[in-house]
């Protein structure tokens, strides 16, 4: 072998080996795992013979074209207008920067098509960035109907464990498995976000082996934040190889000659150790995503929605908000109804001018006089929306998708604006500057509560020139950078329904994301342990409401939904004016207990104890440097004790403490030794007053 014939790509922990195979056709995976993997002979060596199959069909390839790949899945598909399907590429060049990035190049000149395999490694993480860019080289238009991102080749002795994220609108993010042992596994959304049913994440493990403790595990993440897929096929050499990738909403997206199109990012990550150590994994991506902003202080807010609904009325909410400033809470944000004609949801969206009615000495002193109690002061938008009755739509009906004698759904009473377009981000974008230089707003919740039918753009360029999905997420993705250069101090929530659309592109771009509508504890406790395997706790808002709630009415204390809150970003969304003295009193202690220990929640390295179908569960938070240990714990089963032993606390055995260290409970003074709590556990005695703690151990 050449030297130039293989390239490594190193992460902190890592390695990543590629090489040019099938005598130049294409790049293939030699291996991927802890450094010193790459030293012997690949995993996925096979004979190179065989039957019914071509010798790309059978390959452990990077990224391949139909044409050279016909029968077991192209990650490209493109040809010219009239012409047939496929291409016949060959490597051309290879680019690399020591071992942290590498570009490949492959042209085919009969199509008049380069591509460039592009690879990056993250920085002070175990993430790798795969995308790919196409560049049309002839003078003919061509048609890209299939343009993933890329593949991802996962070594399996017998089958595949696979693992994602699955729900509906108020249950997303419920953790789900399947063995795939031959045939394709798929999942999708065209619903211009990456939507409730499926997240665009993917877990996978050799299925011989557990999905905790020292199993390797691969994991990838699409940044994109508008139609997907995400698909895995068990390959006939025992294989099983992964392709993600943007779906073009016309069906294929058009590439001019001279013109280069970049995929949406793969972020490709491994660990060791588990489905937990991959969790931590993205933690640490996702902290890098964020920046200068991660060491931001995520306040306390109270939201004023469950209280009060679409009735906003100064007098109400500054009595909400007096409350919850003695409760402690840093941030106080009015939800819908704030604006004209939204007096339910018929109405309004589009109008984004304070109502006066609901504020009849003027918002600028609402805003004070809630400031004057110490906390910021927060606002809801849906930005995307438009209600029909609106003054924004009669003066600009052609601004929604739409198509030409058809009629137009209503969802949720409100169509949806065509943020494709550049006049359409001007308008919001002048909204945001106007809203947050004539007020003083320091808090946006962006949401987005429908998502698009007739998704057309009449009087434009014909269909075929359209690629309407891309040009939405543009669209969203300038007017997000817009609110970050030009108001930085400004803090930015991301909600599309509850988690409909949650992926890197937006957590690049918000400070905090709100995962579900749905607050009930239970249900609250399954979506947040799902969506911890994927996302960053500094990233999960979550809220304390009242129970039984409007979801779930099974009861739980206020110290279970206290301690479910704390858990990632908290929040209060109850109404308060109706908690008796003792209660709010409750809150507040929570609340400043919170105070205490958030830098570590946010910022620790998180390990998920048992899961919420146990009759008890927790996350564990170490704080870098291992000085405090913060553990959230619950009891998920009956409230009596059982199914646990009468009489004997529940325990959870916390995982990667120093086994001769000591370490002390802030709360009671009990001292255990490193090894106790990894082997006989920490104790909850349980009871149907007691279903959940929060405690802090101190190293000492």
């Amino acid at each position: 072998m050449k030297p130039h014939d293989r390239w490594l790509l190193r992460t902190e922990n890592t390695t990543y080996a590629v090489r040019i195979a099938g005598q130049g056709r294409w790049a293939e995976l030699d291996v991927w795992g802890p450094h010193g993997a790459e030293t012997g002979p690949s995993p996925f060596e096979h004979p190179h013979r065989t039957h019914f199959l071509t010798r790309a069909d059978a390959a452990p390839a990077e990224y391949i074209p139909y044409g050279l790949r016909p029968f077991t899945g192209a990650d490209l598909v493109a040809r010219r207008p009239g012409g047939e399907r496929g291409m016949w590429w060959t490597f051309d060049t290879a680019t690399h920067d020591g071992d942290r990035a590498l570009r490949l190049d492959f042209v085919d000149e009969e199509l008049g098509l380069r591509t460039a395999l592009c690879y990056e490694t993250v920085p002070g993480t175990d993430v790798i960035l795969r995308w790919t860019e196409l560049t049309c080289t002839g003078d003919e238009e061509l048609r890209l109907e299939r343009v993933d991102s890329a593949a991802v080749n996962i070594p399996v002795a017998g089958g595949a464990r696979l693992t994602y994220l699955t729900g509906q609108w108020s249950q997303e993010f419920q953790r789900t498995q399947l063995e795939l042992t031959r045939g394709r596994f798929e999942m999708a959304s065209t619903q211009a976000v990456p939507g409730h049913a499926y997240a665009p994440w993917l877990a996978v493990q050799d299925a011989a082996e557990p999905d905790e403790g020292n199993t390797p595990t691969y994991g990838i993440a699409l940044e994109w934040s508008g139609n997907w897929h995400m698909a895995a096929d068990a390959e006939p050499g025992g294989a099983v190889r992964v392709r993600a990738g943007r779906v073009p909403h016309e069906g294929a997206v058009g590439l001019v000659p001279g013109a280069t199109l970049a995929t949406p990012r793969l972020a490709c990550a491994f660990s060791p150790e588990g489905l937990d150590g991959l969790a931590r994994v993205w933690h640490t991506y996702e902290r890098r995503l964020a920046g200068e902003r991660v060491d931001r202080p995520r306040k306390v807010l109270y939201n004023s929605w469950e209280a009060t609904g679409f009735d906003v009325d100064a007098a109400d909410q500054l009595e909400l908000a007096a409350i919850a400033a003695e409760m402690g809470t840093e941030l106080f944000v009015v939800d819908d109804g704030w604006f004209v004609g939204r007096h339910d949801e018929t109405g309004g969206l589009g109008d984004w001018h304070p109502d006066p009615a609901n504020f009849p000495d003027g918002f600028d002193d609402f805003i004070d006089r809630v400031r004057a109690t110490g906390m910021d002061f927060g606002l809801w938008v849906e930005p995307e929306a438009i209600s029909p009755r609106s003054a924004l739509y009669a003066e600009h009906p052609e601004w929604v998708y739409r198509i030409d004698g058809r009629p137009a759904t209503l969802v949720r009473e409100q169509l949806l604006l065509d943020l494709g377009r550049e006049d359409v981000q001007d308008f919001v974008i002048a909204t945001f500057d106007r809203l947050l230089g004539e007020h003083a707003i320091s808090y946006l919740k962006w949401d987005m509560n429908r998502p698009p039918t007739e998704r057309g753009r009449p009087g434009a360029v014909p269909v075929e020139e359209q690629d309407l999905d891309a040009a939405h997420v543009a669209g969203y993705l300038r007017v997000l950078d817009h609110l970050r250069a030009h108001h930085p101090r400004v803090t930015v929530e991301g909600c599309a329904g509850g988690g409909g659309r949650i992926e890197h592109a937006t957590l690049a771009r918000t400070d905090v994301v709100w995962p579900s509508d749905n607050t009930a504890p239970l249900d609250r406790l399954a979506i947040q342990y799902g969506y911890l395997h994927a996302h960053a706790p500094h990233t999960m808002s979550s809220w304390v409401t009242d129970s039984p709630g409007v979801f779930d009415p099974r009861p739980r204390s206020l110290a279970f939904r206290f301690v479910t809150a704390m858990a990632g970003v908290l929040g209060i969304g109850a109404d308060i004016r109706t908690w008796p003295g003792e209660r709010r009193a409750e809150a507040a202690r929570w609340v400043a207990r919170y105070k205490e220990i958030r830098d570590v929640v946010h910022h620790g390295e998180v390990r998920l104890l048992n899961t919420p179908s146990d009759a008890s569960c927790g996350v564990q938070y170490d704080e870098p440097g291992g000085a405090r240990t913060v553990v959230t714990a619950w009891n998920t089963g009956h409230l009596d004790g059982a199914p646990l032993v009468p009489g004997r606390p529940a325990r959870l055995r916390l995982r990667g403490l120093d086994r001769t260290a000591h370490y002390t409970d802030q709360d009671t003074g009990t001292l255990y030794s490193g090894a106790h709590l990894m082997h006989s556990g920490l104790p909850f005695a349980w009871t149907a007053q007691y279903d959940a703690e929060l405690v802090v151990l101190v190293r000492k």
